[in-house]
């Protein structure tokens, strides 16, 4: 959990996707995800936690469903959503969390 608290107290804001190998809207959002990490690399970081390997985060951060998206800015949450959701939408709340 160390690794995780270093990364997420970065400068940078840092988008973690909470999801599960078993969720299928986790594997439907997997290709969004990834597309909003291309488009802000070098300014944002995206990481990916499985909430059944990673209990002790998932059960910090109170993630009840997945995909749960959490965007980290200085080790504070700045925005939650649980559920899919479009890449717009992931895109400009990572850059309004960008430009705190």
């Amino acid at each position: 959990m160390s690794a995780f608290n270093d990364l997420i107290n970065s400068e940078q804001p840092v988008l973690v996707d909470f999801y599960a190998d078993w969720c299928q809207p986790c594997h439907a959002m997997t290709p969004v995800v990834k597309e909003v990490a291309q488009a802000v690399e070098g300014k944002a970081r995206v990481v990916k936690v499985n909430i059944d390997k990673n209990q002790q985060a998932a059960q910090h951060f109170n993630v009840s469903a997945v995909p749960t998206f959490i965007i980290f800015r200085k080790g504070q949450v700045v925005w939650r959503h649980a559920g899919m959701i479009d890449k717009g939408s992931l895109l400009r709340q990572l850059q309004a969390a960008a430009s705190v």
